[in-house]
């Protein structure tokens, strides 16, 4: 990840001095594979759960119940139970034959063509130990959000068996290389290739993507123009515009949580600093006065404040400012070296790469008792990003010779790696509830 040009080793924090740097460290091709990922750290705390094959799902182009299952095992609090034999919704399970198995949940469904095209998709999630229904549901969905069907039947399983919002049916963003370009690519958080579409090809490169707090758009930065330029884009239509584009570097953009302000890097007065200026590039306000280089921002939850990386102390840490403005209080104290801040979405939370001598390891910081860890075995991590129930990070790192995108805990104690194949992937950012 921090790769040797010429003989020089280049540091996250140097990507942030200019665009020869950072497209110098983009040097990645496409990401095609199918879902797989390696779990590690999983307590015993585990929820076996049987998971049949939907009725007819062979006579469509998705296996619903594999991409259920995949769902449930990849946040490492279900355990997939084999679930042979033929149920869908209509069935009485024999709830004996389930506990035998090992079975708490089991989950059976079908799918069926409309006479209109589209498809009818049918779930029922029982409770094996009580004997009991605890949900069942159907929709109408076109062929093409067959697999978002099963990402938000997964959604409801996870809600309905622990109590809290499943992320399955959320989005990641991220951006790869291929050969002499550079895509910005949007796929299911799972990031398997089935899902994955293409926001932004460029011969350029592309860096920084930010979701808007509706999902609807991407904020990111593009050197097409030979400059940095902060453009922000439409998901659904592909309509763009550049909403910073000053004399100078333009970067970092990040999103509030209101989705009407932007927070950019420029350094059209001088020198890197933070501004606050409208979704449309109007109302530009400087928030931010140094000598130094200020960068990174992101937004509080609440909106009220800017978290950011200054190296103004020498070197780079972690600070935080009021958006109303004033003076910025330093963070991070653990460590010489704190980049890439995230904030958990519930507010507990910062996530940062931190240099431990020559590794760049991801950290966590408890925001209200300034404990921090340690959180991952790697040694190249970068730009961490919370899904949005908090419970999970999604950040780049490389792993066996390869750039990888990889998601964890927030305790590191249950991480997967997202399937390299003959691409790298970097720069990934997660998307927000409401799709």
């Amino acid at each position: 990840m921090h790769k040797t040009i010429g003989t020089r080793l280049l540091s996250p924090w140097q990507t942030f001095l200019g665009a020869v740097f950072i497209a110098l460290l983009l040097g990645h091709a496409p990401a095609r594979a199918q879902f797989r990922v390696d779990i590690s750290g999983v307590g015993t705390a585990q929820l076996p759960i049987a998971i049949t094959r939907f009725r007819d799902e062979d006579k469509v182009k998705e296996a619903l119940s594999t991409i259920i299952r995949a769902d449930l095992e990849r946040s490492g609090l279900f355990k997939g139970i084999d679930a042979p034999g033929a149920l869908d919704e209509t069935s009485q399970p024999a709830f004996n034959e389930w506990k035998a198995r090992s079975a708490d949940a089991l989950v059976a469904g079908s799918v069926s063509r409309l006479a209109d095209g589209r498809y009818d998709v049918r779930f029922k999630l029982w409770d094996v130990v009580k004997g009991s229904v605890l949900d069942g549901q159907s929709s109408a969905v076109d062929a093409a959000d067959l697999r978002l069907a099963a990402h938000r039947i997964a959604d409801i399983v996870h809600e309905r068996l622990t109590g809290e919002k499943g992320i399955y049916s959320t989005r990641i963003a991220y951006v790869t290389k291929g050969g002499s370009r550079f895509t910005l690519r949007v796929a299911d958080a799972d990031a398997d290739a089935a899902g994955d579409k293409i926001a932004l090809n460029s011969p350029e490169p592309i860096i920084s993507p930010a979701w808007s707090a509706d999902g609807r758009e991407l904020a990111y930065v593009s050197f097409e123009s030979q400059k940095a330029v902060v453009y922000v884009q439409d998901i659904l239509s592909g309509k763009r515009r550049a909403v910073a584009n000053f004399r100078g570097s333009n970067s970092a953009p990040a999103w509030s949580p209101d989705g009407q302000t932007l927070a950019v890097t420029l350094s059209r007065d001088g020198g890197s600093q933070i501004y606050l200026m409208g979704r449309g590039g109007d109302n530009v306000r400087r928030l931010t006065s140094s000598s130094a280089i200020d960068t990174e921002p992101v937004f509080s939850p609440d909106g009220r404040t800017i978290y950011f990386v200054s190296d103004r102390g020498g070197a780079p840490q972690i600070y935080r400012i009021p958006v109303s403005g004033g003076s910025p209080e330093r963070v991070t104290f653990n460590g010489s070296y704190n980049i890439s801040p995230a904030i958990s979405p519930d507010g507990r939370l910062l996530a940062y790469v931190s240099r431990q001598g020559s590794a760049f390891k991801l950290h966590t910081m408890d925001l209200a008792s300034g404990n921090t860890q340690a959180i991952t075995d790697t040694i190249d991590d970068e730009s961490p990003s919370f899904a949005p129930n908090s419970r999970v990070i999604i950040y780049a790192t490389r792993a066996q010779g390869r750039d990888v995108l990889m998601t964890t805990t927030p305790d590191g104690k249950i991480k997967a790696r997202l399937p390299p194949r003959a691409s790298d992937m970097r720069e990934p950012v997660w998307g927000p509830y409401g799709r």
